[in-house]
């Protein structure tokens, strides 16, 4: 593979097919609703497998208006996967199983989804010539302690693997790995909102001294054209994030909010990983977020190397990027904000 070969599978996003795995999900919404109103696809597919969440979709982005099709189907049925993928230039792989008990309850529906769909997609975007694949990753993935981080780090391997396999169809695979999305079904913002509007104002939180990375949804997704735009293909995108202490939620979710602790769950981390120092020799900064190159000899020619020295900078050979000992630190009046756009 030479830097030329990445180049031949170049797409432009306003002519470009592009399919969804997870479309109804929370990010899906967001990046389709980016995608229509900045670009001019030629069609966008949404792949899911929940019927409800595609109607109600479709009443926001109705496909007499929209150059939008809603595809019902899981990632786990590999013909149904094949079949979505006829025709399409791009694809955004958000569908998984993500909720850390749930899949520390139900390991095999965690490994069917997150790592058998990964290969699925794999096998299908390569037989249907798909010009590049960026699939969504989390900070779990980075030395994983539960299943879903395990799951997800499989994942992420399946798809970088994915470059050596593609062969004639030049088909690219990329990672972008982020952290706690601020927003999405089921995170701990939105979540202790639906507390307090019922009243609770003492706050369930499960170690004191726990810390996440916090992303935006519209950060998500603006990463998430970056890197269909620039990739090369085997590359992990990591955004620069704030952290946050999950503490400091209650008091401005509601005033005089406070909190308990009710111990750490199943699979939980006290704090987040992106970049482990094993990883650090093959980090790259390139200013607003990193780029973990991959280790396999294809990207450790002279073209690639030199192209990511050139727009950024090694990081040093102890780097570590968690979400404890990161520089970065949302302020009081910075969380404030986020609370109240969430």
């Amino acid at each position: 593979m030479t830097a030329n070969l990445a180049k031949q599978n170049a797409v432009d996003i306003n002519d470009a097919s592009i399919l969804i795995t997870g479309g109804t999900g929370s990010f899906g919404r967001a990046f389709i609703k980016s995608l229509f109103a900045r670009y001019k696809p030629r069609r966008v597919v949404v792949f899911s497998r929940d019927e409800l969440k595609q109607f109600e979709m479709a009443q926001e982005f109705p496909e007499v208006d929209y150059p939008i099709r809603y595809f019902i189907g899981d990632v786990r049925d590999s013909n149904r996967l094949m079949r979505a993928c006829h025709g399409i230039d791009i694809v955004v792989h958000a569908a998984a199983m993500k909720h850390v008990t749930a899949a520390e309850y139900n390991p095999t529906e965690c490994i069917a989804t997150n790592i058998d769909g990964a290969q699925n997609l794999v096998e299908a975007a390569i037989d249907n010539n798909v010009k590049r694949v960026v699939a969504l990753s989390t900070d779990k993935a980075a030395n994983p302690i539960n299943l879903y981080g395990a799951t997800k780090l499989c994942s992420d391997k399946l798809f970088v693997a994915g470059n050596n396999l593609s062969g004639k169809s030049h088909t690219r695979f990329s990672v972008v790995r982020y952290g706690n999305v601020a927003g999405s079904r089921g995170s701990v913002i939105p979540f202790f909102k639906k507390l307090a509007d019922s009243g609770v104002t003492d706050f369930p939180i499960t170690h004191e001294e726990m810390t996440r990375f916090i992303i935006r949804l519209d950060e998500g997704v603006e990463l998430v054209i970056k890197a269909i735009s620039s990739m090369y293909g085997g590359e992990i995108f990591v955004p620069k994030l704030p952290s946050i202490k999950v503490k400091d939620l209650p008091s401005l979710i509601t005033p005089n909010g406070t909190y308990h602790v009710i111990g750490v769950r199943p699979g939980e981390k006290l704090h987040e990983v992106m970049i482990p120092s094993e990883e650090a020799r093959n980090s790259v900064d390139l200013g607003s977020y990193y780029i973990i190159q991959p280790a396999q000899s294809w990207w450790n020619v002279k073209d690639f190397r030199l192209a990511m020295t050139e727009l950024g900078e090694k990081v040093s050979e102890d780097f570590e990027y968690a979400s404890n000992t990161n520089d970065h630190w949302m302020t009081q009046d910075e969380l404030k904000q986020l609370v109240e756009e969430v």
